[in-house]
């Protein structure tokens, strides 16, 4: 029996994350309370109360509890309440169900009638109910919303569509094309959660290719519900809880199974279920011979492939010795036999008295000697998994062997991989940085050609799948204004790009600092982390403008406050024109000594004067703050020179080059 795992199946981002944050709050001894279950899965919610975590109904919060607000959201009245309350809130509402409700509040001040695809029992739709002010309609199936518009007389009525974010798919599209038919004024929004489409597509994939489909997950779960209908519609369709409802009889006459779970399965459920479906499927090649004995205590004569425990004799660089219990052979592991990776050190790795676990490769009973090997049985029982995680997706841990001509060589659970340099690193980056670490692949291809196996992995699938998570996550929760700590991914003549969380946003050069620069290296560099915030956003193009100078220190406001006209000071010189010389006053703020205020002689060249980098006392004459124009004199920080009184032919000459000029 062929057992394929859907790769969606298990914990959606929004569930994760309500979850992770209730074991973390308890972890730090808070008092914790759910309004209503976390999830819907009593073994999770019961591990939560072995934790002190409480499960409440209703809003009489016991005295010193803090509440978690689930993934479903909850109604807007109830939260106003707690608010009012001043009860310590953790909002743990889906970033998608969040979504719902803005529409729901920005449709009921449109005055439109809201219409929802969902159960109108279930907690996320009575949530998203709450936030609609005007008239609203939920439905559960197409033929339901159908009917509502023949009887109600309301198609020329404006409306707005949403569906519950875990409503199917084929439902979704079946009443979007009812409601455009017969409205002529409807605003349609898809807010069926990215992550329930994909795995109902996946699952309804699954169930066309399989006999049987194995559901994991709360019969109380719309998700897993739903995703029982999508397969029961092609396959035989097998429900359960935990693996306890499983069966040997459940899969007679079963050549391929395929198994999906909800979005509220933990992953140990699902992983119990996998174990247990192979268990019952497993064909073990076993040579009794090797590992039963007529009675205990009897000597046991060891055959190729059977499996032993031994115990390490000792252990040299190119061998280790062990003794197998009631054999009277000894046993050696080469260690070309010990583990796939030749940079392996045996006496690093093992020492005398350690359990090993190996398998019988040869026997010399003329020399009584027992060849083992631990190598052949990992990568027995690493085949499995490896090729079971291609058909599934699930991410190994790859331990970096070595860098070749192409790509690295890697290992896991004693499988050779190969992982192409195109797969395993960034265009910048060096494999051989790699080597000896340990590195998450997805294993995208495993087969045979002839009797050689072929292994091929990938570093860069599970970084972009990490990265996409990261960016589904951003798109839900951003919005103007909000701060983060990103890091300089590049620099260009115009801004920096900035890494803030799976999404590079631009810092324009002008948004860096309040100081004048020609260029962002300047002051950045690239891998520095730097706070910055949102400025604007364009969720079209995914583009986000960001900003990282602070208001509070704009150099300009800090010049008004602490420079009134009159001031006299010392600032250096940071440039000479023609007409003059530029001084900073503060970083951001420079001022310009006109060449009519350097010197109360009359100045010709301000280069004959002035040097850059010289410190001047300067006097503050004028400032013009809308321009950010200042005007400075040094020769007003002196007194005047008296004049002699000339000649009066020499003043007539004097009066007429003034004119002249």
């Amino acid at each position: 029996m062929k057992i394929t795992t859907a790769r969606t199946a298990g914990f959606c981002f929004g569930v994760k994350r309500a979850v992770d944050l209730t074991y973390n709050l308890a972890k730090e001894g808070k008092k914790v309370a759910t309004l209503g279950e976390l999830i819907h899965n009593k073994q999770l919610v019961a591990d939560l109360e072995k934790q002190g975590v409480i499960t409440l109904e209703n809003i009489s919060i016991p005295e010193g509890f803090e509440v978690v607000i689930r993934s479903h959201g909850i109604q807007k009245a109830v939260y106003d309440q707690l608010q009012a309350m001043g009860v310590t809130t953790h909002d743990a509402t889906c970033p998608y169900v969040k979504k719902i409700h803005r529409i729901a509040e920005k449709i009921s001040a449109d005055g439109k009638i809201l219409l929802v695809a969902g159960d109108e029992n279930h907690p996320e739709v009575q949530g998203i109910v709450s936030y609609c002010s005007t008239q609203s309609f939920v439905f559960n199936d197409p033929e339901q919303l159908e009917n509502w518009l023949k009887e109600g007389k309301n198609s020329q009525k404006p409306f707005a569509l949403v569906a519950q974010t875990t409503y199917m798919l084929k439902k979704w599209q079946e009443s979007v094309n009812i409601i455009k038919k017969v409205c002529t004024n409807c605003e349609i929004f898809d807010t069926i959660c990215r992550a329930t489409q994909e795995r109902q597509t996946e699952a309804e994939s699954l169930a066309k290719q399989s006999d049987a489909m194995v559901v994991i997950g709360g019969k109380h779960s719309s998700n897993t519900q739903k995703l029982v209908d999508v397969c029961r519609a092609h396959c035989r369709t097998i429900s359960i809880e935990t693996v306890k409802e499983l069966s040997p009889e459940l899969f007679i006459n079963i050549q391929n199974v395929g198994v999906t779970a909800g979005a509220s399965t933990p992953a140990f459920i699902i992983q119990e279920v996998l174990n247990n479906m192979s268990d019952m499927n497993r064909d073990l090649e076993m040579d009794f011979g090797a590992m039963l004995a007529e009675f205990e205590g009897s000597e046991v004569k060891l055959h190729r492939n059977a499996v032993v425990n031994a115990t390490v004799e000792s252990v040299t660089a190119k061998e280790i010795i062990v003794s197998v219990p009631n054999c009277r052979y000894t046993g050696t592991v080469k260690s070309s036999e010990f583990s796939a990776d030749p940079s392996a050190k045996l006496e690093e790795l093992v020492k005398k008295g350690d359990e090993l676990t190996l398998i019988v490769i040869k026997t010399d009973d003329n020399a009584g000697e027992v060849q083992l090997s631990k190598k052949r049985l990992d990568e027995r029982e690493g085949e499995g998994a490896v090729e079971a995680a291609a058909q599934s997706g699930e991410i190994l841990t790859a331990k970096i062997a070595e860098a070749v001509n192409g790509g690295l060589v890697a290992f896991v659970k004693g499988v050779r991989v190969f992982i192409p340099k195109s797969l395993a690193a960034g265009r910048n980056e060096n494999l051989e940085d790699l080597v000896k670490t340990e590195q998450q692949i997805k294993i995208i291809e495993c087969s045979r050609d002839g009797g050689r196996r072929k292994v091929i992995g990938s570093i860069k699938a599970v970084k972009d799948a990490a990265t996409n998570e990261l960016k589904e996550k951003f798109w839900a929760e951003v919005e103007e204004g909000k701060h983060y700590t990103g890091t300089v991914k590049s620099l260009t003549k115009y801004g920096a790009f900035v890494d803030i969380g799976g999404v590079d946003g631009l810092v324009h050069m002008s948004e860096i600092t309040w100081e004048k620069i020609k260029h962002p290296a300047e002051v950045l560099t690239v891998g520095q982390e730097i706070d910055v915030f949102v400025k604007s956003l364009d969720r079209e193009a995914g583009k986000v403008s960001l900003g990282h100078k602070k208001e509070e220190d704009n150099p300009w406001a800090k010049f008004e406050t602490e420079y009134p006209i009159g001031t006299i000071f010392t600032a250096k010189v940071v440039s000479i024109t023609k007409f003059g010389a530029f001084v900073k006053i503060l970083p951001g703020v420079d001022g310009l000594v006109h060449i009519s205020e350097i010197a109360w002689e009359r100045v010709e060249d301000p280069n004959a004067v002035l040097k850059v980098g010289e410190e001047v006392n300067v006097k503050l004459i004028g400032v013009d703050l809308e321009a950010k124009r200042v005007s400075l004199s040094i020769k007003q920080t002196k007194e005047a020179p008296v004049k002699e009184e000339a000649p009066a032919e020499e003043a007539a000459e004097e009066a007429t080059e003034e004119v002249a000029e």
